[in-house]
C-alpha cells in the first residue's frame, strides 16, 4: 500500500507502470486494486497525521508557533479544495472539500484547524469576503495579512480586465486565429514539396540578401514564418496567469506590426514576377479586416495605458517579475517589507499627481483599493519568543508555496492520466490528498515516524476499523448528482421552468 502511494503520489507514476513494476516482482494486481490502495494510503496518512497533531504543534512552538497560509483550489464547477500550510515549517496541516469559498463552509475547518495546533501567529490569505470573515470569526484580532499575488491579481483583473475581454471578443469574431492557421497550412504544403529552401531561407535572413539565391519560395516562407510567429505571441508570457501575463494583446500588437510590414514588402517582387507575392497578398487582407477593426483598436489603447500603470505598482511590489528566472516573489528575501512600502507609496504619489488620475475612474479605484488593504498588505514583522530565545518572524508575503503546491498537484495528475482537466479528480479525491506534499518534508517525517523506521511501521499502528468508517463516509460525501442533471441545477431560470412546467391545463 505504502509503495503504491508513493508511486502514484509523489513519483506520478500511472497505473499501467506501477502494474507493470508489481508484475516484475511477481505480484499481479488489477488497476482497480491499484485505485483502492492509493485511497486507503491517504486514509492512514491522514489519520496518522491527526494523531501526530500534537508533536506537530510542539515542532511549531519550537519556531515561537505557526503562520497559517489559507487558499482553494478548484477547476469549472468543482468543489474548492482548501488547505492550510505553515509557512514556517511549509507543513501542511490540513485540508478540506468545500461547495464554495463561503464563510460558514469555512469557518468548521479553521475551527479544528486551531484545535489541532492553537492559535497561529498570523494568517495569510487572498481577499474573498468569505475567508477574511472566517478568519476574523475564528483567529479574532489576530495579525492578518493579504497575499500580495492575490492582491495584485484581483486589482490587475479590475483594471485591465473590461479590454482584455474585448480585444479576445473582436479576435473571436473575426475568427483571426483560425483563418491564420488555415493559411499556415496550405503554405505548409507548398514548402514540404521544396523543404531544401527553408535552408535558403535561413541564409536569406542571416544575410539580408537574396543575390544569387533562388527566390520563388520565399515569399511563401515569409507568409509561413510571419504567421507563426503572429500565433507564437498567444504563447507569450511568464506563466503567472492574466492579468500578469497577456497574450492576447502580445499576439494583437504583433497582427499590427505584421500588416504595417506587409504595406512594404508585399509590392516588392524578388523575381520581377507578382504572383510569387501571393501568399504576402492574401495574409494582408485578411489583417486588414483587423487593423480596421475600431473597438479592437480602441481596447488595445486602452489596455496599452492602464498596463503600464499595472506594471509600474507590480515593480513597486517587486511582484511576478516580467524578467528573471527566480519565480513569483523571487526578491521575498531579498527586499523588506518597509522598501516595498516605500516603493508603493511613491507609486501612489505619481499616479494621483497624475493628468489621467481624475478622469480614470479605474485608477481611482485602484488607489481605493490599496488605502483599504494598505494595513493587510505592510504589516510589521512579528516578534515571537521561541526555544533560542526572541526571534522576529516576517511572514511569507504570498501564498506562493501553496500555489507551488497545487501546481505540482496538478501537474502530477497530468503526469498519470495525460489530462489536463482537473474538474472530475476534485469532485471524487479525497480532501486530504495534498498531505502526501509532507512526506517530501523531512521535518515532517521525523515527527511522523517519531522513532519508527517507516510508513509502514507507522500505518501498523492505526485501528482498521477507522480507515473503513473514514473511506465509507468519503464514499457518501462523493459528488453523485448526474452529470446532465447538473447542469440542469444550475440554470438560474429553474424555478420558473419547473413551474410552466406544472402550469395547470
Amino acid at each position: 500500500m505504502v509503495h503504491v502511494g508513493l508511486r502514484l503520489f509523489v513519483d506520478h507514476h500511472n497505473t499501467e507502470e506501477i502494474r507493470a513494476e508489481l508484475r516484475a516482482r511477481n505480484i499481479p494486481i488489477s488497476a482497480s486494486q491499484i485505485g483502492a490502495l492509493g485511497r486507503k494510503f491517504v486514509v492512514y496518512l491522514a489519520i496518522a497525521h491527526q494523531q501526530s497533531a500534537a508533536r506537530i504543534t510542539e515542532t511549531l512552538q519550537i519556531n515561537g508557533g505557526y503562520i497559517l497560509h489559507l487558499d482553494g483550489t478548484c477547476d469549472g464547477d468543482s468543489p474548492v479544495l482548501m488547505t492550510g500550510l505553515d509557512g514556517l515549517t511549509e507543513i501542511i496541516l490540513g485540508n478540506v472539500k468545500l461547495p464554495s469559498e463561503n464563510a460558514d463552509q469555512i469557518i468548521p475547518f479553521l475551527t479544528q484547524l486551531k484545535a489541532l495546533f492553537g492559535q497561529p501567529l498570523a494568517t495569510v490569505h487572498d481577499m474573498g469576503a468569505g475567508i477574511q470573515k472566517a478568519v476574523t470569526t475564528v483567529f479574532g484580532g489576530q495579525h492578518d495579512f493579504i497575499c500580495h499575488y492575490h492582491f495584485l491579481r484581483d486589482l490587475g483583473r479590475d483594471l485591465l480586465g473590461p479590454d482584455y475581454d474585448q480585444i479576445r471578443k473582436r479576435l473571436r469574431q473575426r475568427e483571426i486565429a483560425a483563418r491564420l492557421r488555415s493559411q499556415a497550412r496550405q503554405l505548409k504544403r507548398v514548402i514540404d514539396q521544396a523543404p531544401d529552401q527553408i535552408e535558403v531561407f535561413r541564409r536569406c535572413l542571416d544575410h539580408g540578401d537574396t543575390t544569387d539565391q533562388p527566390m520563388a519560395l520565399i515569399p511563401t516562407l515569409t507568409a509561413y514564418a510571419l504567421i507563426q510567429w503572429a500565433l507564437d505571441g498567444k504563447n507569450q508570457g511568464r506563466g503567472y496567469g492574466f492579468p500578469f501575463d497577456r497574450p492576447h494583446v502580445v499576439f494583437t500588437k504583433r497582427l499590427y506590426a505584421i500588416s504595417a510590414e506587409l504595406q512594404d514588402i508585399a509590392e516588392v517582387y524578388l523575381r520581377g514576377q507578382w504572383r510569387d507575392n501571393r501568399p504576402l497578398f492574401k495574409l494582408r487582407a485578411e489583417l486588414e479586416k483587423i487593423v480596421t477593426d475600431g473597438s479592437l483598436r480602441q481596447a488595445l489603447a486602452a489596455i496599452e495605458e492602464k498596463s503600464g500603470v499595472f506594471d509600474a505598482l507590480r515593480d513597486a511590489m517587486r511582484m511576478a517579475p516580467e524578467t528573471g528566472t527566480e519565480g513569483l516573489n523571487a526578491d521575498n528575501r531579498a527586499i523588506s517589507i518597509q522598501s516595498i512600502e516605500t516603493n508603493v507609496t511613491q507609486f501612489r504619489q505619481t499616479l494621483t499627481a497624475s493628468e489621467t488620475y481624475a478622469r480614470c475612474p479605474d485608477y481611482q479605484k485602484m488607489v481605493g483599493q490599496l488605502d483599504q488593504y494598505w494595513e493587510k498588505l505592510f504589516a510589521d514583522p512579528i516578534s515571537v519568543i521561541t526555544a533560542k530565545g526572541k526571534v522576529t518572524v516576517q511572514p511569507q508575503r504570498t501564498n506562493n508555496i501553496l500555489e507551488r503546491s497545487f501546481r505540482d498537484f496538478k501537474r502530477g495528475w497530468r503526469c498519470r492520466t495525460g489530462n489536463g482537466s482537473m474538474n472530475k479528480v476534485l469532485q471524487t479525491m479525497l480532501a486530504d490528498t495534498p498531505l502526501v506534499k509532507n512526506v517530501q518534508n523531512p521535518d515532517y517525517m521525523k515527527i511522523l515516524l517519531h522513532g519508527k523506521k517507516n510508513l509502514e511501521q507507522v500505518f501498523a499502528d492505526v485501528d482498521e476499523r477507522l480507515v473503513r468508517s473514514t473511506l465509507k463516509q468519503a464514499g457518501e460525501n462523493l459528488e453523485t448528482i448526474p452529470p446532465r442533471l447538473h447542469k440542469i441545477i444550475r440554470n438560474r431560470e429553474l424555478l420558473q421552468m419547473i413551474r410552466s412546467l406544472f402550469r395547470k391545463p
